[in-house]
């Protein structure tokens, strides 16, 4: 089992959900040591890497949990960096018009990279 840490700016993200937003999305929250395999086809995970770093994804209705496992793979850390909508994710692309996939837009991202450094750098919650 996973202990799940945020950051001030991932836990003013999640508690600006509504209460059953905040309950659904943490419920589907599931990692496990096959969340990650390559094969994995229903999407949930993704990463997102540039210049030697590495954010996962996780993908759940309307909401992008990023985050990275601190230790091992199954018992480790999940920090969580930041949690977005995908409207505003998609609305963000859009005007940076960049191409490809979701993960891969946002590699190549700065603006992306700058928001996922400052829930880095938050203190934790």
């Amino acid at each position: 089992m996973h202990q799940i840490v945020f950051n001030k700016i991932s836990a003013a993200e999640i508690s600006a959900l509504p209460t059953l937003d905040q309950l659904t999305l943490i419920d589907a929250f599931k990692v496990d040591e096959n969340s990650f395999k390559s094969g994995a086809t229903d999407g949930k995970f993704g990463e997102v890497k540039r210049d030697g770093k590495k954010i996962l994804r996780f993908r759940s209705q309307d909401y992008r949990i990023y985050f990275s496992i601190e230790g091992d793979e199954i018992e480790g850390k999940l920090h969580i960096h930041r949690i977005l909508n995908a409207n505003s994710l998609k609305d963000f692309l859009f005007r940076s018009k960049i191409g490809g996939s979701e993960d891969q837009r946002l590699s190549n991202s700065r603006s992306f990279w700058t928001l996922i450094e400052e829930g880095t750098n938050a203190p934790k919650h």
